[in-house]
């Protein structure tokens, strides 16, 4: 028989190594959830990155830590962001995501802003098994490279084409001009507008590209103002969306219809060209805050935090994106390869709608064009998931 004092340092001694033992797994638990990008805060693309992409970020991880952290099968824990300033350089970009993904060895990353960065790094995120769910990047060329990690969360230039030009054809166009910028955006989706116009009657009476940080589009434009089309289109980023509504105003240059890319969401445009200045006008754009219950409590909550309201266009798709992996981490934990196939293999209820993909891109949320009308930028086409209905002959410019 073992003497009673020592039977209780035995037992002392085994519940000290049990403890020892699952200290660690205490530790890992209350860990908090590492996640890395960059952005740019600096450079030509801060605008769209401060508007579409960073503040969502921000707030995604505000609501989770408000809430105890994120949960990671059942465990909630809090997220660190780790971020820097890409000075919107795409070397920058690169290196950054290599030191995250290498030697930082973060849980999660999130994507750097425009279909340029992405397509700088889809490729060695997907090498480092990384998921990545892009909510800024529109281009063909990222779909057809095959990144198994890599999910393209906006419409791609054929859907946005393809109802651009149905609602065009729908509505009695026969002439467009068209001015794109000099870049894999602006060319994929002049590209794709052009195959959609085939068959459809609709002429285009002029075509022009312009190289990116262009100053003056004024020659331009009157030029196809003096062919009188019934509609214009720009495949603009968004200084090139104000300075082409700024300097068709300048010149009346007001077709029936107006339309913009990347830019015209915005509030900054409803703010720069002021409401009535901004009645009519046409662009890219997928939701606002009467899409769902959720995208009005998002809209209202990004309002709160962040002290403006999010664009209509890819700040839905942001949210989106995030609403997704949040799912994903909770279903799977932080095992990357599950996340990726859980994401892959999944029809998704987001704020904007059902997501799904077929590969990297998103086929679940149709092509749209959003108009803005007294204020707002509804979602007008397709009829199905239009938030109002088109208005069919812009106003004068004010």
């Amino acid at each position: 028989m073992a003497h009673p004092n020592r039977r209780l340092v035995i037992q002392s001694a085994a519940a000290t190594v049990g403890a020892m033992s699952f200290a660690p797994q205490l530790l890992a638990q209350s860990a908090p959830v590492r996640i890395g990008y960059s952005m740019s805060r600096t450079g030509p693309w801060t605008g769209g990155a401060q508007v579409s992409q960073e503040p969502n970020y921000l707030l995604w991880a505000e609501q989770q830590n408000a809430a105890g952290g994120l949960d990671v099968k059942g465990v909630r824990r809090k997220i660190e962001l780790i971020s820097s300033d890409d000075r919107s350089d795409m070397e920058t970009v690169v290196r950054t995501y290599e030191k995250l993904m290498g030697s930082d060895k973060v849980d999660l990353v999130l994507p750097p802003w425009g279909s340029n960065a992405n397509f700088a790094v889809a490729p060695l995120a997907n090498r480092m098994g990384y998921p990545f769910l892009a909510p800024t990047a529109l281009s063909r060329r990222l779909a057809e490279m095959k990144l198994p990690y890599f999910f393209l969360l906006l419409q791609q230039p054929k859907p946005m084409c393809d109802a651009l030009v149905e609602m065009f054809k729908a509505n009695g166009v026969k002439t467009v001009a068209v001015v794109y910028v000099d870049d894999l955006f602006g060319l994929e989706n002049y590209a794709a507008f052009k195959v959609a116009l085939q068959g459809t009657g609709i002429t285009m009476v002029e075509d022009k590209s312009y190289p990116g940080g262009v100053k003056d589009l004024s020659p331009v434009l009157r030029s196809m103002k003096d062919r009188n089309p019934d509609a214009f289109v720009g495949f603009t980023y968004p200084p090139d969306t104000i300075l082409a509504s700024r300097q068709a105003k300048e010149i009346g240059f007001n077709p029936k219809f107006f339309y913009a890319s990347v830019g015209t969401a915005f509030p900054l445009y409803k703010n720069v060209m002021t409401p009535a200045g901004a009645e009519g006008v046409l662009g890219m754009g997928s939701w606002n805050g009467k899409t769902s219950p959720g995208a009005k409590a998002y809209f209202d909550a990004h309002v709160a935090s962040q002290k403006k309201e999010p664009d209509r266009w890819a700040s839905g798709a942001c949210w989106a994106g995030l609403e997704i992996l949040t799912n994903a981490v909770k279903a799977q934990g932080l095992d990357r390869k599950a996340i990726r196939d859980y994401v892959a293999n999944n029809t998704h209820k987001t704020i904007i709608g059902d997501i799904k993909f077929s590969g990297s891109e998103n086929v679940g949320t149709p092509g749209t064009v959003g108009q803005w009308q007294n204020g707002e930028f509804e979602v007008v086409w397709p009829q199905k998931v239009a938030t109002a209905k088109l208005n069919p002959s812009k106003p004068a410019w004010k």
